[in-house]
């Protein structure tokens, strides 16, 4: 069972942000995976292929607990990841996302490394943002890569991606991946989506569980306060926030069973 609940639209942006509120934790991994899989077998019934979009942070775990506990298999090979952030580290430092993911994920899923699309850590974080975009742009073949899903998580302080509240690139208009050298979050150094990417996705979802989450889902969920997080409102599409009822508790909305 499931609670859900719609909220005020997005300023200047369509009707496109959703609340669904569940049990716990582990309900939201499993959640999260009936997601994507429903979305999966849409889109590659249409044109042959899935594009996610992948964060750190706790994102890892929710995937690895919901394919874990999902008894039907399902198949992955015509699905493609890439990343929303990187952090400019070696591959096998604790801090490398895709490196989080080689070593949880790829150690019990049937997905071929060659199926994710990794930032090259060993650049710059400006070359490997321009490496990057141009990656992307091959993989699309459109102006703006639009993804399928991208999965994001929140910070404490409302940063999603590695966007942080009273940065510059809050506000990049023209490119789509950025460098960052002055992450306020160690490491320093990242690479990123940009808003114009993350905003011309078909479907966002922020998973997110526990107390320390909710004082800041109410804050930009409830009372529409400016956080990076917040700006996530597909053009074209819809930004899904997955929470459990922790991480809900503080928000006052009407829910239905």
């Amino acid at each position: 069972m499931f609670l859900s609940a719609c909220v005020k639209m997005c300023e200047n942006f369509q009707d496109v942000r959703k609340i669904e509120v569940v049990k716990d934790s582990q309900r939201v991994s499993e959640r999260l995976i009936e997601i994507l899989v429903s979305a999966a077998e849409s889109v590659i019934a249409e044109k042959n292929a899935f594009t996610v979009g992948l964060s750190g942070g706790s994102m890892v775990d929710f995937l690895c607990s919901g394919f874990l506990r999902r008894e039907a298999k399902v198949d992955l090979t015509k699905w493609k990841f890439f990343f929303c952030d990187e952090r400019i580290v070696p591959v096998h430092h604790s801090e490398s996302t895709f490196g989080t993911y080689k070593r949880k994920l790829l150690t019990f899923l049937p997905i071929d490394e060659k199926q994710f699309i990794p930032v090259d850590t060993s650049m710059t974080p400006s070359n490997a943002a321009i490496d990057y975009e141009e990656k992307l742009r091959k993989n699309f073949n459109d102006r703006i890569p639009v993804f399928d899903v991208l999965l994001l998580g929140m910070g404490p302080d409302g940063h999603t991606c590695s966007l942080f509240p009273g940065h510059p690139l809050l506000e990049e208009r023209e490119r789509i991946v950025a460098p960052i050298e002055d992450s306020p979050k160690e490491p320093p150094r990242r690479v990123t989506f940009t808003f114009p990417l993350l905003n011309a996705a078909k479907l966002c979802v922020f998973a997110l569980a526990g107390d320390s989450k909710s004082d800041m889902v109410a804050r930009i969920l409830q009372n529409q306060e400016d956080f990076p997080a917040g700006r996530v409102c597909p053009l074209n599409g819809t930004v899904l926030w997955l929470l459990d009822q922790r991480a809900a508790s503080q928000l006052e909305v009407t829910l239905e069973t």
